[in-house]
């Protein structure tokens, strides 16, 4: 039995074309279960929340954000009634080419989080290097840990 010739487009293997329409299939297959503006539609109407890490260290709890290629300013980080919220919006860049993949995330995107009673929401400070926001929200002495000594 033969088998049918497969030619190469662009110059990339057979292969590797079988692979890049077996990811256009499963695309369309998610779109098809999450329609336009669902969980996995980057860039929707819907903000987005980052990744992001909650350090309880000794005298602060440190929340880490990835907000890879975001200036300062296209940040803003509040604080109000013991919940920080933090929201922005990264814009789709300018392609001079063809975009044939897109899986990066732009648009609105908004992260809060409760804090803890022990929170000094009065000294909170931010800070954004390499591509990380890390906002330091400092503990009040009442709620430090402190070791207790067994009597009796």
């Amino acid at each position: 039995m033969t088998h049918p010739v497969r030619h190469s487009r662009s110059g990339l293997p057979a292969a590797l074309h079988e692979l890049d329409d077996l990811r256009t299939r499963m695309d369309q297959l998610m779109h098809a279960v999450f329609p336009v503006g669902g969980p996995l539609e980057f860039g929707a109407g819907e903000p987005w929340a980052p990744l992001a890490d909650v350090v309880d260290a000794e005298d602060a709890y440190l929340v880490e954000l990835d907000l890879p290629g975001v200036d300062k300013d296209q940040v803003t980080v509040e604080v109000a009634e013991g919940e920080l919220g933090i929201h922005g919006e990264i814009e789709e860049k300018e392609h001079a080419g063809v975009v044939r993949r897109h899986s990066r995330r732009t648009g609105r995107f908004d992260y809060r989080t409760t804090l803890p009673p022990n929170s000094d929401t009065e000294h909170v400070s931010a800070d954004l290097t390499s591509g990380v926001l890390t906002v330091r929200v400092p503990k009040t002495e009442a709620g430090r840990a402190h070791r207790v000594e067994i009597t009796g």
